[in-house]
């Protein structure tokens, strides 16, 4: 890291008309004195969770051999970014299991994930279950940052109702929860998280009204940007400059995507959803770009990111899956059927993939993002066909700001509970939390093996 003698707060933002901007960590946010203290010993932590739906073809998800990292066919997306990776395996939710509520697996999955507390079987708006794993964290690590923690989706959190053998939608809706009472919505609008993220809101007429003038949130704030770099030294501009690339790329997709939205021909009257691609690779891969963001430019330290609803019907034909994705997963041992199930699944660990290589190449302090970070992704659910919430399929990714050694696969006595992975991290991530956490008996050990 290059010292520079100009110090600027690690807050900084441009400001304009409409917009607000964070900036990323910059060598002229660390003061000469104290550059070493606050990159390298003390280094910004953060978390991410990352959710897939109904369960995996574990035949093709679980390495070979245990101890130094072979990996699977559904995990060779993983290559690029694979000293960054260890796969646990043995761990379970049984809480998520009936305990006299009979069926109602999918919901009791995802509801189960982050906080390992069965959750109570209702209709209702009575619902209840615990306090997630991404909101102790948000509590700890969000109070420096403008927003505690993020929760985005793919698919929207509007379904009500009954969504599985008397359990409310809300289980399958998300997968965090800032209480026992209060679960939080997902946001799977790019452009609603994208206001959120740089703009400082307005009603929806009123940013229909920015998109039509074409101006863009750098627009906005290109007088402050411009004084800004006359500051900084060259490392810092080609960062900066870096950034802004980024982010105008981020906001030119959305535009396009509400154009095309807004040329549509509708039934008069019809609400034209805006900002979301109609192809489900856009959506995820734009979904991920903007956390990204998020982090690069330390917006929220937590994420929570729901790739699909459990019971999700959405169909892969790009990559030769036309069937619903819950459909296949009911494999019944069927060759074929099987072959279309770890397709999804390798696809989504493309994605996952995709988003790891971005916070790698990202500098962040003395490394990279994802030196910082631990990234948390995988199910509530193993073997679909089955329902099965033992032997989970889980990756967990990134350096944990050197406290994670990757290229490992480490076998845990089966049904060790997947709690104990939890307050793994939270520990790693410098979270304090004592208290008994869910069905949690002790903290998982991650330490780096001889391999």
């Amino acid at each position: 890291m290059i010292i520079t003698k100009m110090a600027l707060p690690r807050r900084t933002f441009l400001r304009g008309l409409g917009a607000t901007l964070a900036l990323p960590l910059l060598d002229a946010m660390v003061p000469a004195a104290s550059a070493l203290a606050q990159t390298a010993a003390s280094p910004t932590k953060r978390l991410g969770f990352i959710y897939i739906p109904n369960g995996a073809n574990m035949l093709k998800w679980t390495p070979s051999t245990d101890g130094a990292l072979e990996l699977s066919p559904i995990l060779s997306p993983l290559a690029p970014v694979k000293e960054h990776v260890v796969i646990p395996t043995g761990l379970a939710h049984r809480q998520a299991e009936a305990w006299g509520d009979g069926n109602g697996e999918h919901s009791r999955a995802s509801g189960v994930w982050l906080n390992g507390v069965h959750p109570k079987r209702t209709e209702g708006a009575d619902v209840r279950a615990g306090t997630t794993a991404d909101q102790i964290a948000a509590q700890a690590l969000g109070q420096g940052t403008p927003l505690p923690s993020l929760e985005i989706s793919i698919e929207n959190s509007y379904v009500v109702g009954n969504c599985d053998n008397g359990y409310s939608c809300v289980y399958t809706n998300t997968i965090s929860w800032r209480s026992p009472t209060t679960p939080l919505p997902m946001e799977h609008n790019p452009r609603v998280v994208f206001e959120r993220l740089f703009g400082e809101g307005g009603t929806t007429t009123e940013r229909l009204a920015r998109l039509r003038e074409d101006r863009s949130i750098l627009d906005a704030v290109r007088d402050d940007m411009t004084r800004l770099e006359r500051k900084l030294g060259a490392g810092d501009r080609v960062r900066v400059s870096q950034y802004l690339d980024a982010v105008r790329e981020i906001e030119r997709r959305i535009q396009r995507v509400e154009a095309q939205a807004d040329e549509a021909e509708l039934p008069e009257n019809l609400a034209r959803p805006v900002g979301i691609p109609e192809s489900f690779d856009e959506h995820a891969r734009l979904m991920f770009d903007l956390q990204a963001l998020a982090f690069q430019a330390d917006i929220t330290r937590v994420f929570t990111y729901l790739i699909g609803r459990e019971q999700t019907a959405q169909s892969y034909p790009e990559i030769g899956v036309p069937d619903a994705h819950h459909a296949t997963s009911h494999h019944q041992m069927d060759p074929g059927k099987l072959e279309q199930y770890a397709k999804i699944n390798t696809y989504h660990v493309d994605l996952l993939a995709g988003f790891l290589k971005q916070l790698q190449s990202t500098p962040d302090g003395d490394g990279s993002l994802l030196d910082q970070s631990l990234i948390l992704y995988g199910g509530g659910i193993s073997d679909g066909d089955q329902h099965s919430h033992i032997d989970l399929p889980l990756i967990l990714a990134g350096g944990g700001a050197g406290q994670l050694e990757g290229r490992r696969h480490v076998r845990y006595p089966t049904d060790t509970p997947m709690t104990n992975l939890l307050l793994a991290m939270l520990d790693k991530a410098g979270v304090v939390h004592a208290e008994q956490f869910g069905d949690a008996t002790g903290r998982l050990d991650l330490e780096p093996l001889n391999v």
